[in-house]
């Protein structure tokens, strides 16, 4: 068993690199994602007995790494982005996030006997993982404390939900879809009538010492504001003064031209999940999975019954509820993905940028919910 914090870090730099590089090479990972990816090579490390499942190396990735990945992500959130989305999208995506929050609280009282005390916090990091994606997982589930094992066997029945409602959104029946839908008006609907530039977001970008030296000023100070206003505000917990911090700071024009900052953001948000995936005992993850995944399936059925029929009655298109859907259930990046799938150019801009608005929301009504159904649940 490997001991030496520099040989730790190693290992969960290499299993991080091997899982990019699969998910880039293969269609069978690619399928798994990187981030489930690391988490399983981070558990076979563990479980295997090659890295103990403590280890000062993990503390600071789970500490100061990962609020900078935070940060740094949320620095790529344009909220002046939103105009690209059209009033419609808008909408839907609000119903999306409130269908995920219904949702939450229905599976947290339907298996909350299963799941035990922990059920409040699985409520909030799921609320957030299916408002915004992966950062929110990490950030709301962080925040809540939740424990490793549990933490792991989320990440795991995540994966595969949202691999599954992908699925759905690309499987729709041809005949739900209405691109020639009525409704309030938006760039959304014209799903095959222009193309579009790719995001920013995805592009390949520069990154100079500059921008590199400005990132680590930049998340060093925000960290340093949120953890004192978290000290000094007690009511509201640090990760939520964070993410408040780096959204406005997002907005303005000199951050806005720093690059790097969504490349540096993933990469510490990866390491995270390695070694989530390090600390989770096998035992304690098969224990928690099926109450768990059967909880993911509920929250993602309701929220898709009722972005269906609200959507429905406000005529929207077919095309534009899927893809507002997977901009809550999975992020920016599959609501690229589907629109780019379906051949709906028209609504690749507005995916991503009602999936940014995920991203600063996600937090935000992660913990909302899990404070709301601890209350439920008297706990």
């Amino acid at each position: 068993m490997f001991r030496d914090p520099l040989t730790i870090a190693a290992l969960i730099a290499a299993i991080t690199a091997l899982a990019f590089w699969l998910d880039r090479r293969f269609t069978f990972f690619a399928r798994l994602g990187a981030s489930m990816l690391v988490i399983i090579f981070g558990a076979v490390l563990s479980n295997t007995g090659i890295v103990p499942h403590d280890s000062p190396v993990y503390g600071g990735i789970e500490g100061p790494v990962t609020s900078l990945a935070i940060i740094y992500l949320l620095l790529g959130v344009r909220l002046g982005d939103l105009g690209k989305a059209g009033p419609l999208m808008l909408a839907l995506f609000v119903v999306a996030a409130i269908g995920t929050a219904l949702g939450a609280i229905v599976g947290a009282l339907v298996f909350g006997d299963a799941i035990g005390t922990l059920t409040w916090k699985l409520a909030g990091t799921f609320t957030g993982t299916y408002t915004g994606g992966s950062l929110n997982f990490a950030a709301v589930g962080r925040g809540l404390e939740l424990p490793a094992s549990t933490f792991g066997a989320a990440a795991a029945a995540d994966n595969v939900t949202t691999a599954i409602w992908m699925g759905v959104t690309l499987l729709a029946p041809v005949s739900l879809l209405r691109p020639g839908a009525a409704g309030l008006a938006t760039a959304g609907d014209d799903v095959e009538g222009r193309d579009t530039a790719p995001h920013p977001f995805w592009g390949a970008v520069p990154v100079s010492l500059a921008d590199l030296v400005g990132l680590a000023a930049i998340g060093f100070a925000v960290l340093v504001a949120a953890a004192w206003l978290g000290r000094t505000v007690g009511l509201v917990p640090e990760i939520l003064w964070l993410t408040t911090i780096a959204l406005a700071l997002a907005q303005l024009p000199a951050v806005r031209r720093i690059q790097g900052a969504t490349q540096l953001g993933n990469l510490g948000l990866h390491l995270f999940f390695a070694v989530i995936g390090i600390r989770s005992l096998l035992r304690a993850m098969v224990a928690a999975g099926p109450a768990v995944f059967l909880y993911t399936l509920v929250v993602v059925a309701i929220h898709g019954i009722f972005l269906f029929l609200v959507g429905r009655a406000l005529r929207a298109s077919m095309p534009a509820m899927a893809v507002a859907s997977q901009a809550a259930i999975g992020g920016p990046s599959t609501a690229m993905a589907v629109a780019a799938a379906r051949g709906w150019p028209g609504l690749t801009l507005p995916g991503v940028a009602v999936g940014l608005l995920g991203y600063a929301l996600g937090n935000y009504a992660g913990f909302g919910i899990a404070y709301l159904v601890r209350a439920l649940l008297g706990g």
